[in-house]
């Protein structure tokens, strides 16, 4: 008998992914910046200002401590069979590509699944990708509260997986929100953006 299978999660990010980029387009600065991106300009945009969330040493981290850095915000869970680790796997290929200014971005990893994600997996999941990656973790609202980021729990039998939208969000040296990534970039175009971002910068 033929059964319909369900999405996988794979499946389910892309479409989250394509279903929220007209929001985003229309929550962001209607001002003609002169630098063209790869990714969705949100500079302006009214959400994503800054985050409060805590790492695996129990230090509370916002977008101030890393100040002269761009930063990378990704949510994900470390449980994820797909999406989240080739995002990583993308991040370490772009600090890699950024060459001296690699050492200017700063990889962030938000779970969304912090009853699993305790301080000590979150610290190992992330720093199998690079050393220096953070993993952050907060409650349920400090978390949907950083980038008014979709995602839920999905049972799947005795246990669960979650669903999650699947940008990566970058603020720029100064803290101030200015670029989403879609998950279907290639390292190569991320690594064009984020080395405008930290040229304007520093210019």
């Amino acid at each position: 008998m033929h059964t319909t299978r369900p999405p996988t999660l794979s499946r389910r990010h892309l479409i989250l992914a394509g279903g929220g980029l007209a929001a985003l387009a229309l929550t962001a600065c209607d001002k003609v910046l002169p630098t063209s991106f790869n990714g969705i300009d949100i500079t302006g945009a009214n959400y994503a200002q800054d985050f409060r969330l805590t790492d695996p040493d129990g230090h509370e981290r916002t977008v101030a401590d890393f100040k002269g850095k761009a930063v990378m915000l990704f949510f994900g869970f470390t449980q994820c069979p797909d999406v989240c680790p080739t995002a990583l796997v993308r991040a370490a290929e772009i600090r890699k590509m950024l060459g001296a200014d690699g050492e200017r971005l700063q990889v962030i990893f938000v779970t969304v699944d912090p009853e699993r994600d305790s301080p000590v997996v979150l610290k190992a999941y992330t720093q199998a990708f690079d050393s220096s990656f953070i993993g952050l973790y907060g409650d349920l609202q400090k978390t949907s509260e950083t980038a008014k980021v979709f995602y839920k729990k999905v049972p799947t039998g005795s246990s669960y997986t979650m669903d999650h939208s699947a940008f990566s969000y970058v603020f720029d040296p100064e803290g101030k929100i200015r670029l989403v990534l879609r998950h279907e970039q290639g390292a190569q175009e991320c690594a064009e953006d984020l080395r405008k971002i930290l040229v304007k910068t520093s210019a």
